[in-house]
């Protein structure tokens, strides 16, 4: 885990601290996070997932406003309670009044949409429909589980194409 992410996430509680005038337990910190989200708060276990590969791609903007977007999260929860908006007026008020940054909900990191592979599943409509099932999809099929077509209501069947996308 890059020490200046720690340091930012320490920073952040202070800023926090500071504002509210409260303490607040530091969360567990894990760089284990995949996908197309830069940062994940999981507000009971008191607990920040980051991504990675966005970080290294977008350090600067990352360290500013994705670990305080989190951290937010986990001091909106701690002072108001679980029933608030995961983007409420609470988070917004933290984000604005403690943080001075904007509550953008969103990143706009380049994810770069890795390459999937489908598997094409057919029906016996007299269209032949496609259907493209997931990796994930397929292998449930090769246990066991069935996918019907909508219109023949006919039992989808792999068949045996599969399509890098």
């Amino acid at each position: 885990m890059p020490e200046s992410l720690n340091h930012r996430v320490e920073a952040c509680y202070q800023q926090a601290e500071a504002f509210f005038n409260r303490r607040f337990p530091r969360p567990e910190v894990s760089f284990k996070l995949r996908g197309q989200k830069a940062g994940v708060a999981h507000l009971t276990e008191n607990l920040l997932r980051f991504n990675p590969k966005l970080y290294t791609e977008n350090r600067e903007h990352f360290l500013k406003q994705t670990v305080a977007h989190e951290v937010a999260h986990l001091i909106a929860h701690q002072m108001f309670g679980g029933r608030i908006q995961p983007h409420g007026e609470e988070w917004q008020l933290i984000m604005r009044g403690v943080y001075e940054l904007p509550p953008d909900r969103c990143h706009t990191y380049d994810v770069g949409r890795r390459k999937v592979t489908r598997f094409v599943y057919l029906c016996q409509c007299p269209s032949s429909s496609e259907f493209p099932f997931s990796a994930q999809r397929h292998s449930l099929v090769a246990k066991g589980r069935r996918y019907y077509c909508r219109r023949c209501r006919a039992t989808l069947v792999f068949s045996g194409e599969q399509r890098v996308e």
